[in-house]
């Protein structure tokens, strides 16, 4: 499962891209009015930085002008991926923009039946929103179980891409479920290095390392040492042998 960072935020990009394990990014018209500044700038920006794909989103609602706003945007890099929304004219876009050989990426995916139309059309990526479901008393994992059964059964090419994870459980499940693709906030992102048994078994190794260095006493200073022990051994084994 190819993990992305879902986020417009340049310096969150960059950090976890030198982690060595980021395959992509998603953003949306949300993540780029964070940011501010010229939309156009901070794509080219993501889309420079990462080798991976990277989601742009559409924003017009007709069928029409959200074919050309696809094509600028495919035409920005050859990594970039045309995301349109799950309606009747993201459908219609998204097919022609496929047929001419442009990945999409068919968002805000909330039902199976949906997600079976997205594979219909070829979209490169179909994008259920997990942690909104739940958020409404729905089984967002649950969606994304049946997603990947009928994916697999039908033999459908699309990615499934787990998106709206809130923790990094729902990381876990998603791959456990067998999503291609999981993309997470940077706050999620982050959680999945940190384990507490990780920072406390650290902190010992070191503290253990320095005082081998004799930055501070050893707490084992009055113990005998291995070698001191082994004497004794063998001493107490030649008494022995003596009676």
């Amino acid at each position: 499962m190819r993990l992305f960072l879902d986020t417009a935020n340049i310096d969150e990009i960059r950090e976890i891209d030198r982690w060595g394990v980021l395959s992509g990014v998603t953003t949306n018209p949300s993540l780029i009015a964070k940011e501010g500044g010229d939309p156009e700038a901070v794509w080219k920006e993501i889309l420079a930085e990462v080798d991976g794909d990277i989601s742009l989103e559409t924003t017009e609602l007709e069928a029409g002008p959200m074919y050309e706003e696809g094509l600028r945007l495919a035409g920005m890099a050859p990594n970039a991926v045309v995301k349109v929304p799950m309606i009747p004219a993201g459908l219609e876009v998204g097919k022609r923009l496929t047929s001419e050989g442009i990945r999409t990426n068919v968002t805000l995916v909330f039902s199976a039946a949906q997600a079976i139309l997205a594979a219909e059309i070829g979209a490169y990526c179909v994008s259920p929103f997990l942690g909104r479901l739940d958020d409404v008393g729905a089984d967002g994992m649950k969606l994304l179980h049946d997603i990947c059964e009928i994916y697999a059964v039908q033999g459908y090419a699309s990615n499934v891409l787990a998106a709206s994870l809130r923790h990094p459980m729902h990381v876990v499940d998603a791959a456990l479920a067998g999503a291609d693709i999981a993309t997470m906030p940077y706050d999620v992102f982050t959680k999945l290095v940190k384990h507490p048994l990780t920072d406390s078994g650290l902190e010992r190794f070191l503290a253990d390392w320095r005082k081998l260095q004799g930055e501070q006493p050893s707490m084992h200073e009055d113990q005998p040492s291995r070698a001191e022990e082994q004497a004794k051994k063998a001493k107490k084994q030649e008494r022995e042998a003596g009676h």
